[in-house]
């Protein structure tokens, strides 16, 4: 019997897949636990039209994602913190800081954890923060660090 299935089941197959299975392993065990459907041309046609989907949002999300990271790439944000002796800082400037930074000077939303701070920003100047936007998709980011 052939089915399709709904969910990754270990040993058979993943999630999409059309698989020929035995007619008693697909009727007391993946149909009861709806871990599959019956491979009807219906059911072969609405899969493939998912997947088509689903295609075309992964897509979109990456045209986004390289939209965000030419706009990123373009900004410079400033950071101003209080300041030692030296012009060394208080502690280091976060990745929260950042973002928020970004949001309050541009409007640019960025989740905090998506920033990759190479070493702790611990003195005053320029540095380059590396903002990973999507899979493939990495954008530049220009801070300052400025003294209040």
């Amino acid at each position: 019997m052939k089915v399709i299935l709904q969910a990754d089941v270990k040993g058979t197959g993943k999630k999409g897949q059309i698989f020929e299975v035995a007619d008693g392993y697909a009727r007391n065990f993946l149909f009861p636990k709806k871990l599959a459907i019956e491979a009807t041309t219906g059911n072969i046609q609405d899969i493939s039209h998912k997947k088509v989907l689903e295609e075309r949002r992964k897509e979109k999300e990456k045209e986004d994602a390289i939209e965000l990271a030419a706009k990123l790439n373009a900004l410079q944000i400033e950071v101003k913190t209080k300041t030692g002796e030296g012009g060394r800082l208080f502690g280091s400037v976060t990745s929260k800081e950042i973002a928020d930074a970004l949001k309050k000077q541009h409007g640019v939303e960025v989740d905090k954890r998506k920033l990759e701070v190479k070493e702790p920003l611990k003195a005053l100047g320029s540095y380059e923060v590396h903002v990973k936007i999507h899979l493939d998709v990495i954008a530049k980011l220009q801070v300052h660090i400025v003294a209040i």
